[in-house]
C-alpha cells in the first residue's frame, strides 16, 4: 500500500494493529450491511476485552454474534440487541456490559465523533433511563440532554464499490450506519464487492470520500437474510 491506493491483499493486513481492549465502531444494520469478513478476522485473531459499538450485536453464529461465541466483546454499545440469545445470556450473567442507546443517538455520536464535535444536546432519552445523570438544558421550553460523541481506534464498514483510493458507493439500504462508522475510526477498514480504477466512479455518486478511508479489501458475501417470509401461493 502506497501513496493514496489504499487496498491491502489480505484480511491479516486489514486488521493489523488491533490489540486487546481497543473500541471498534462497526457499520451495518441487523445483517444488512456488515462487515461480516473483518469480523471474522476479528474472531480468528481472538482478540478480547473489545467494546464494540454497533446498531446490534448480530444473530447467533453470524455477523458480530461471532465474537461472543469467546467472549471477545467486553461492552456493547447498541440500540437494539434482541435476536441473539448468547448476548442475552452473558448480559444475565453478568459476562457483558450493555450499553443501550436510541438508535438516532448513536448514528449522530458517531457522525459527531467524525466531525470532531465533542458532545451534543437532544432531547431524545430525557426523563428516561436514558437521560439519567446527564446534564439538562432547556432550549425554547424544551429540555434536552447532553450526549458524548464517540469514536474508536477502529471503524470497520461494508461498501458496495470503490475505487483504489478509497472514495466508496454504498448499495441501497446497506448505507445505513456505515456513512457514520466510516469517519469515526482512527483507522477505518473497508470490505467492498468490488474495485474499480481511480475516475471510475461518478463524482456525484460517491457516499464517503476516501480521505476518511485507511485500508480497502476486496471480499466475497454471504448476506444472510434474518428473517424471510414466503407467501404461500
Amino acid at each position: 500500500m502506497s501513496g493514496f491506493d489504499k487496498v491491502v491483499n489480505s484480511y491479516e493486513e486489514a486488521m493489523a494493529g488491533l490489540e486487546d481492549s481497543m473500541t471498534i465502531i462497526a457499520g451495518g444494520f441487523g445483517l444488512c450491511g456488515i462487515p461480516e469478513n473483518l469480523i471474522n478476522e476479528i474472531k480468528r485473531k481472538g482478540t478480547r476485552d473489545l467494546t464494540i459499538v454497533s446498531n446490534n450485536c448480530g444473530v447467533d453464529g453470524f455477523g458480530l454474534g461471532v465474537l461472543l461465541e469467546d467472549k471477545q466483546i467486553k461492552k456493547m454499545v447498541s440500540s437494539y440487541v434482541g435476536e441473539n440469545k448468547l448476548f442475552e445470556e452473558q448480559l444475565l450473567a453478568g459476562e457483558l456490559e450493555v450499553e443501550l442507546t436510541p438508535q438516532g443517538t448513536l448514528a449522530e455520536k458517531m457522525r459527531a465523533g467524525g466531525a470532531g464535535i465533542p458532545a451534543f444536546y437532544t432531547a431524545t432519552g430525557y426523563g428516561t433511563d436514558v437521560g439519567k445523570g446527564k446534564e439538562v438544558k432547556q432550549y425554547d421550553g424544551r429540555n434536552y440532554i447532553l450526549e458524548e460523541s464517540i469514536t474508536g481506534e477502529f471503524a470497520i464498514v461494508k461498501a458496495w464499490k470503490a475505487d483504489r483510493f478509497g472514495n466508496l458507493v454504498y448499495r441501497h439500504t446497506a448505507q445505513n450506519f456505515n456513512p457514520m462508522a466510516a469517519t469515526a475510526g482512527k483507522i477505518t477498514v473497508v470490505e467492498v464487492e468490488e474495485i474499480v480504477e481511480p475516475g471510475e466512479l461518478d463524482p456525484t455518486q460517491i457516499h464517503t470520500p476516501g480521505i476518511y478511508v485507511d485500508r480497502l479489501i476486496q471480499g466475497t458475501f454471504e448476506k444472510r437474510i434474518e428473517q424471510r417470509t414466503v407467501s404461500q401461493a
